[in-house]
């Protein structure tokens, strides 16, 4: 699959890989076993035997390394065979796996699937919306059947929202007014709605009074590979933003094949609120869950199928004015994976 390897990606949430029991998941077309070690620390390794090339995620851990069910061979984190039962005992050169680079950042798993030496912890990029001592964060995960950059898209320009998600919007969202600007590699996507009414639910997420006019903001920031932050606010209508209440939260889109998306999402609560922020996080975190699955991932697989094998760009798209933030992110992409290429 063509993608970015020298960057990180998400993998799972910390909860998906569990002491003792081992994790497949596949990440820009290939498998990848995780496992945590006796300490807790979570390493990820291919998880093709080598031998008969059968998956080693339906195996067993045996200390700190993975047994194959089918001959037994056992590998270590650094991907290589540490034992094999079979003969006399002797173990082939070749007999090893990948070894990828991981951390742990911010309550999330990141993986980088190019060369290990060069994966730096340092290089996971900020955010804030995610310090743990700052917010709490509900946990989510879809499978999507799309390429990740049609979910970018999505979540970059939301003038859909009137017609895909009604209970979250009026007419107000075409007359918003939209841009997108760049920051070295960083797109920020925003979009303004004045005067709107607001469902129940986002009332009380922006603690406004019921039947209050409301000034909207949603501000998308985009960085590589497709890691969205969505800050979301509102103010009664003419007031100043500052005085206004902001609901944050993170899209991130791991690719897993050419036609596939692991979407990781959460909502984000300060932690200034007291003891229900993380309660409040989770509730919020499921509230959205039902109309990504129900109305979003309908229309986005639709497109998918209806591309095919087709490069999007080839299709020769027509542009509206949303699609500035979208449009600029994934020139950048493009960009880096065609420099990464030409590095290699």
């Amino acid at each position: 699959m063509r993608a970015l390897r020298n960057i990180w990606y998400m993998a799972a949430w910390p909860e998906e890989i569990e002491q003792g029991k081992l994790f497949h998941r596949q990440i820009i077309g290939e498998h990848i076993l995780f496992f945590r070690d006796e300490n807790g620390q979570i390493h990820a390794i291919g998880d093709r035997c080598p031998h008969r090339f059968a998956p080693l995620h339906i195996g067993q851990q045996v200390g700190n390394a993975v047994e194959c069910k089918y001959h037994g061979l056992r590998f270590g984190a650094d991907g290589a065979c540490m034992f094999n039962p079979q003969g006399n005992g002797a173990i082939p050169k070749a007999a090893r796996v990948p070894a990828f680079a991981t951390t742990e950042k911010y309550g999330i798993v990141w993986i980088w699937m190019g060369d290990p030496e060069r994966a730096d912890p340092a290089a996971v990029p900020d955010f804030p919306v995610l310090e743990p001592d700052d917010y709490a964060v509900g946990h989510g995960y879809l499978k999507v059947n799309a390429h990740y950059e049609l979910e970018s898209d999505n979540i970059m320009d939301l003038s859909h929202i009137e017609f895909l998600h009604p209970l979250f919007s009026t007419e107000a969202v075409r007359r918003g007014k939209t841009s997108s600007s760049q920051e070295g590699d960083v797109v920020w996507s925003k979009r303004f709605i004045s005067n709107d009414s607001l469902p129940s639910f986002l009332e009380e997420i922006f603690f406004l009074k019921p039947g209050t006019p409301a000034d909207r903001w949603l501000d998308c920031r985009w960085q590589a590979p497709a890691l969205i932050e969505l800050y979301s606010g509102a103010t009664p209508t003419g007031r100043p933003r500052e005085e206004g209440h902001e609901a944050p939260s993170v899209h991130f889109f791991t690719p897993e094949t050419e036609k596939t998306t692991h979407y990781f999402y959460g909502m984000c609560c300060p932690r200034s609120m007291g003891e229900g922020a993380q309660r409040r996080a989770d509730e919020q975190t499921e509230a959205v869950r039902s109309p990504f699955l129900k109305e979003d991932l309908p229309v986005i697989e639709a497109q998918q199928a209806m591309i095919g094998d087709a490069d999007f760009m080839s299709l020769q798209p027509i542009l509206l004015p949303g699609d500035a933030g979208g449009g600029r992110a994934r020139q950048v992409l493009a960009r880096m994976i065609a420099a990464e290429e030409a590095r290699n």
